[in-house]
């Protein structure tokens, strides 16, 4: 079997020259989704509070709502000189 194409989430394994061009070399088609969605954002700070605070993985939904509510009511991007992408 042949490999047609090859989709990664900007991993570093596959966002490289070499891949890249071994890619080329055979045919195959890279593609990257999108680095950041919100819902990545959700888990990535929910997965970090209940790491940080030793929580009970049962409360994933509370935290997961927690993150939204926290990511709604701020916003850096005038502290860091961006447009809010999210």
């Amino acid at each position: 079997m042949k490999i047609l194409k090859v989709r990664s989430d900007h991993g570093g394994e596959f966002e490289n020259e070499s891949f890249k061009n071994f890619c080329e070399k055979h045919g195959i088609i890279l593609e990257f989704s999108f680095h950041r969605t919100p819902q990545s954002i959700f888990n990535e700070m929910a997965k970090t509070t209940i790491h940080a605070t030793n929580m009970a993985k049962y409360f994933w939904a509370k935290v997961v709502n927690t993150s939204c509510y926290v990511k709604n009511r701020i916003y850096i991007g005038p502290v860091l000189e961006k447009k809010n992408t999210i």
